[in-house]
């Protein structure tokens, strides 16, 4: 499996190359490695609930390192920040088919772990810290349209709007955008210059995102 690095000065991040939002965070490049290795079976588990097919993993001696890439601030932060260059590739109509079918199991995963988590309360750390559930919801949905609009997708967030519609709404408006982006529709530098994310890295970073959460609660709940 193709796996690439993204490396900070206090984190690296590790990625499928393949397998965009599959990413793990160490304090360096071997324990990032190890740390995505660890994941698959749970991985494997968000994609197979949505009926994709996935070979997990088992050992580092399955991963190919074809990639490093120098971090950012933001790496060193907690989250990934660079795309690898294959992210740059085109995305035909087969590979936006995969690409949203990736998107929609992750969604469909975090709503299970979100759905199953309802009515208890979630641990926190030693000094009292962590989100809550809606607080979790709201922040992964709030993000999601930040990414939007890395697209150059125009979408408004409704901060009034009932929470699961606006929740849904986002998300049709990331597969549009997404949809938009793949086939030419969009501008690929900002008004200002400023860079437009790939479609390919859009849904690394968003789907990083929901994993990373979507794990968060189920970790706090158990």
């Amino acid at each position: 499996m193709k796996v690439y690095l993204e490396i900070g000065k206090k984190r690296v991040f590790a990625g499928a190359l393949d397998w965009p939002g599959w990413n793990r965070v160490g304090r360096d490049a071997g324990a990032a490695l190890l740390a995505l290795v660890a994941s698959a079976p749970r991985y494997a588990a968000v994609l197979h609930a949505a009926g994709i097919e996935f070979a997990p993993p088992t050992t580092l001696a399955d991963l190919s390192v074809v990639e490093r890439l120098p971090g950012t601030t933001t790496t060193d932060f907690g989250a990934p920040d660079v795309a690898p260059s294959a992210d740059a590739e085109p995305v035909d109509e087969a590979e936006l088919d995969r690409l949203q079918t990736l998107l929609e199991a992750y969604w469909q995963a975090f709503d299970a772990a979100r759905q199953a988590a309802a009515g208890k309360a979630l641990h926190t750390g030693p000094r009292g810290g962590g989100r809550d559930l809606d607080a979790i919801v709201q922040h992964v949905r709030g993000a999601e349209a930040g990414y939007i609009a890395r697209l150059a997708w125009k979408f408004k967030a409704d901060e009034t709007a009932d929470v699961e519609a606006e929740l849904q709404r986002t998300r049709q408006a990331a597969l549009d955008a997404l949809a938009a982006a793949a086939r030419g529709e969009l501008p690929t530098r900002g008004p200002r210059g400023g860079v437009v994310w790939t479609p390919r890295y859009f849904v690394r970073r968003l789907g990083w995102h929901v994993l990373d959460h979507l794990w968060e609660i189920e970790d706090r709940v158990s």
